[in-house]
């Protein structure tokens, strides 16, 4: 069986269908957003943030049926740290001994429960740090392309934020699509998928320099294929054992992590594709040419010098 550095894979020969469904999953993607929108968590909307110790672990199930029975609306329960002390989030509850509230209502059926914090976030607080976090995912964004332009050629940077701008939505664009809760553990998420993806990325253009500036033809399809093959062990490998761990927080590592988990685990997934397909054929949209990266000035002076 041949091994993956010896592959021949025509991956710019499918650069057509890998766009068709990039063009798919980002057309669901800004649709869930326009129509559903985020299900924005406690530290975007504002909210009361409780946690309390039981004695005995609780089944999860009892204290939100507790707390509904009691008139909260929108609640989220979920163990933290050990499987005794749970983490209450509440949408908009403004009482200031809300926290002295929901223990006597848990404590009601004659179980042991101690206070352990109650935390006030205000509606405006979350709104600033909503719109601070989407700049500072737009800062990011145009520092990675700066980066790339310099290092590389402004035609990869414009590849490069293409394919990072396609990572973002897609997994925005999940969490939107089944609406699951987007706090600031997944915007972590997602600018560590902006990271891994864009590290990814960077890897395959540098191979496609260095094969445009050594190959003697001019036939970008067949350089950025061979590129690709040649980076794609390293590429499936480091994916590979990243989304093993991923896989294994996601289902061992408690409520806590599990969107988080989610999100890395969907942006992996999404970013080995685009650094894959999409990245590197853009740059054939871009119609990108050897005398982008090798000058021909040396070429025509040598030429006007021969007698």
């Amino acid at each position: 069986m041949k091994r993956l550095t010896n592959l021949n894979l025509d991956f710019m020969g499918q650069r057509k269908i890998a766009f068709a469904i990039s063009a798919i999953l980002i057309l669901v993607s800004l649709v869930s957003l326009v129509v559903q929108g985020l299900a924005l968590g406690l530290d975007f909307t504002g909210g009361t943030l409780v946690e309390v110790r039981y004695a005995t672990a609780p089944a999860l199930d009892s204290v939100r049926g507790a707390l509904e029975g009691a008139g909260f609306n929108d609640i989220s329960v979920q163990t933290f740290g050990a499987a005794n002390e749970v983490l209450i989030r509440l949408q908009q509850t403004f009482e200031a001994n809300v926290g002295d509230q929901v223990v006597g209502l848990l404590a009601q059926g004659g179980a042991q429960v101690d206070l352990v914090r109650a935390e006030f976030v205000g509606a405006q607080v979350g709104g600033q740090l909503r719109d601070q976090s989407g700049l500072g995912m737009l800062v990011a964004l145009g520092v990675v392309m700066l980066y790339v332009a310099f290092r590389f050629q402004y035609k990869f940077a414009i590849g490069a934020l293409l394919a990072l701008v396609h990572d973002v939505i897609i997994v925005v664009g999940a969490f939107s699509l089944f609406q699951m809760e987007f706090d600031l553990t997944v915007l972590a998420a997602v600018l560590a998928v902006i990271g891994y993806s864009l590290n990814d990325t960077i890897v395959v253009y540098d191979r496609i320099r260095e094969n445009i500036r050594k190959s003697r033809i001019d036939d970008m399809p067949a350089i950025f294929n061979e590129a690709i093959n040649q980076t794609l062990s390293r590429t499936l490998a480091t994916s590979g054992t990243t989304l093993l761990v991923l896989l294994a927080l996601a289902w061992l590592g408690g409520d806590m992590i599990h969107n988080f988990s989610v999100a890395l685990l969907i942006g992996i997934g999404v970013g080995t594709f685009s650094s894959i397909y999409v990245a590197a054929a853009l740059l054939i949209q871009l119609k990108l040419q050897r005398r982008d990266l090798i000058p021909e000035k040396k070429e025509d002076a040598e030429e006007e010098q021969l007698p």
